[in-house]
C-alpha cells in the first residue's frame, strides 16, 4: 500500500477553549471548512488524502497524533483556521500539541501549520512552534509544491507562501497571488467528514431546540473590503478584497448538503454575505425555487441592507440575521472604523424585526476607547435591543488585526498563552482599553452576560416567541458561571 501523500487536521477542544460550557452543549460543533476546501482541491489535484476533525470526534491531542501516525502520510497539515476571525488563535495551543505528541512517536510524517493565525505572524509561529513547516495563506499553489518536493526528498524548498527553519535560520518566501477563480476549486470534501456529528448554535435552533444536528457551513463569498481595527479575517488572504463563487455553484453544493445530508442548519459564513444587493436576491430566489424547508444564518452590516435584499433573505429559509452592533457609544464606533453610523441601529432593527427576522446582536468591550460610560452605553444598547440572542464578547488583539499592532506599539499585556484568546477559557484575557484593564473589562462582560440573560423582559420576549424549553434552557446556561484567572470581581 503507497504512503498517502497528505492528511489535514482540524485541531480543537470543546473544554479547552469553552470552559463549562463545553459540558452543557451550548456551542456549535462546526464542519472544518478551509480544511474540507483544501482536501477536495488536492484530490481533484490527484493526491492521496485523508481529512480529520479532531474536534468532532472528541480526541485529545495524544490520540489525534496516534490516528496520525497510524496512517504514516508525508505531510501532516493542522489547519488552524475557523469559520470566524476568532476562531484560529484560540486553537494555536492545541496545534502545537498535537505536533509535540507526534513528534514523539517518532512519526517520520513532515508537519506543516496553516490557517489564520500562522499566516497573520508566520515568522513568530514558525520560530516557536516544533513544526517542519508553514504555509502563509491560502495554500493552493504551495501544499501541491511541498507534497511534490517532500517526495522527491528535496532539502531546498523555493515555495512560494512556504516557512521553514534550516541550520537555524527563518527561510522565508513570498505568499502567492490569492486564486482570484473560486469556482475552479472542487466543492468542500463534505464526504470525508462525519456530518451527522456537527451541530448548530443553540440560538440557531431556538425554534427547534431539540434538533441542532446535522448542520453545516456554506460559503458564497470570501474576505471582506472593509477595514475594521478589530477584525483578523483577511489575514489569510493578505488584503482586504472579496471573491465572490458563482451561484451555480452555491446551489450544487447546496443540493448536495440538502438532498446527501439531509442539512436543514446551515450557516453562511460569509463576513460580508448582504453586501451586494442584485447578487443576493439572484441566490435567495434559486434557493426559494427549491423550496427547501431551511433554518439558515448569515452575518449582516447596519449600512449595507435594505428592505427588498432582507425580503428575499427571509423567504429564503435566512431566520437569523447576525448583527455587528459592537457598540453603543458614537466614540467607540468612529474609533474602530466600523464605518455606520449608530442611528441607523434603531431603523435597521425595526425593518428586521418587521419583515421576522430574529437577530443575534454581536457585542464588543474593552475597545479602544472604551470606559465605564461608554460600556454602559452599550449595555443599555442591548436592553433596548432585546435581541433573541447576544454574542457578548471582551476585544481580543487578534494577530492580523490592527488592534494586534496597536496593542505592540502601546506595549499593553497580551495573553500569556494562545488560549487566553479564547472568549471563554479559563485564561482568557481582553485587550486593556486606554482606560480599563483587561480584567476589569472582563469582569464588565461577564456582568453584562448575566444582566442581559437573566433580565426578566428577555425572558419573557424568549418565552412568547419560542415556549419554556427554551427559557429552561437559558437558565440552565446561565447557571454555569464561567471561572476566570483575570477577573476583577
Amino acid at each position: 500500500m503507497s504512503q498517502i501523500d497528505i492528511v489535514l487536521v482540524k485541531p480543537g477542544s470543546q473544554r479547552q477553549l469553552y470552559g463549562e460550557l463545553g459540558d452543557f452543549k451550548l456551542t456549535a460543533i462546526e464542519p472544518p471548512l478551509w480544511a474540507a476546501i483544501l482536501a477536495a482541491f488536492l484530490k481533484q489535484k490527484g493526491y492521496s488524502v485523508a481529512l480529520f476533525d479532531a474536534e468532532v470526534e472528541n480526541w485529545n491531542y495524544e490520540e489525534t497524533a496516534r490516528r496520525i501516525n497510524d496512517i504514516n502520510p508525508h505531510l501532516a497539515a493542522i489547519v488552524v483556521s475557523g469559520s470566524n476571525p476568532s476562531a484560529s488563535t484560540m486553537n494555536m495551543t492545541g496545534a502545537s500539541e498535537i505536533i509535540s505528541s507526534l513528534q514523539e512517536l517518532e512519526s517520520s510524517a513532515k508537519t506543516l501549520l496553516m490557517g489564520l493565525h500562522p499566516s497573520a505572524l508566520p515568522e513568530r509561529t514558525i520560530i516557536e512552534e516544533p513544526a517542519d513547516f508553514l504555509c502563509q495563506g491560502e495554500g493552493f499553489k504551495t501544499l501541491p509544491e511541498l507534497i511534490n518536493a517532500i517526495k522527491n526528498n528535496a532539502t531546498e524548498f523555493p515555495i512560494e507562501g512556504l516557512w521553514y527553519k534550516k541550520d537555524g535560520k527563518v527561510i522565508s518566501n513570498p505568499a502567492p497571488e490569492i486564486l482570484e477563480d473560486l469556482d475552479s476549486i472542487a466543492l468542500p470534501a463534505w464526504d470525508m467528514l462525519p456530518m451527522e456529528k456537527y451541530r448548530a448554535h443553540n440560538w440557531h435552533c431556538f425554534d427547534d431546540i431539540h434538533n441542532r444536528q446535522p448542520y453545516a457551513v456554506l460559503y458564497t463569498s470570501l474576505g471582506c473590503p472593509f477595514h475594521c481595527s478589530f477584525c483578523c479575517i483577511n489575514a489569510l488572504f493578505g488584503k482586504n478584497t472579496i471573491r465572490y463563487r458563482s451561484i451555480d455553484s452555491v446551489m450544487e453544493e447546496l443540493d448536495i448538503l440538502v438532498n446527501t445530508y439531509g442539512v436543514k442548519n446551515i450557516k453562511i459564513m460569509d463576513e460580508m454575505f448582504a453586501l451586494n444587493e442584485n447578487r443576493v436576491l439572484q441566490l435567495c430566489n434559486k434557493i426559494i425555487e427549491r423550496k427547501y424547508d431551511l433554518n439558515m444564518w448569515a452575518y449582516a452590516r447596519v449600512n449595507t441592507v435594505k428592505p427588498k435584499m432582507l425580503e428575499g433573505m427571509k423567504k429564503a429559509g435566512i431566520n437569523w440575521l447576525a448583527y455587528g452592533f459592537e457598540s453603543g457609544s458614537k466614540r467607540v464606533i468612529k474609533d474602530v472604523t466600523k464605518g455606520y453610523k449608530v442611528e441607523l441601529v434603531e431603523e435597521v432593527v425595526k425593518m428586521s424585526y418587521d419583515l421576522g427576522f430574529y437577530i443575534c446582536a454581536n457585542y464588543i468591550f474593552g475597545l479602544p476607547e472604551d470606559d465605564y460610560d461608554s460600556m454602559n452605553d452599550t449595555l443599555k444598547l442591548m436592553f433596548d435591543i432585546n435581541a433573541e440572542w447576544a454574542n457578548i464578547y471582551s476585544a481580543m488583539a487578534f494577530p492580523g488585526s490592527q488592534l494586534y499592532d496597536f496593542a505592540l506599539e502601546n506595549k499593553w499585556l497580551l495573553p500569556e498563552s494562545w488560549d487566553g484568546y479564547s472568549q471563554y477559557s479559563y485564561e482568557s484575557l481582553p485587550l486593556p482599553s486606554k482606560y480599563l484593564s483587561g480584567g476589569e473589562i472582563l469582569s464588565f462582560r461577564d456582568y453584562a452576560f448575566d444582566a442581559y440573560y437573566k433580565n426578566p423582559r428577555y425572558l419573557n420576549m424568549i418565552k412568547n416567541k419560542f415556549g419554556d424549553d427554551v427559557v429552561s434552557h437559558l437558565v440552565e446556561m446561565t447557571s454555569n458561571k464561567l471561572k476566570r484567572k483575570y477577573s476583577c470581581i
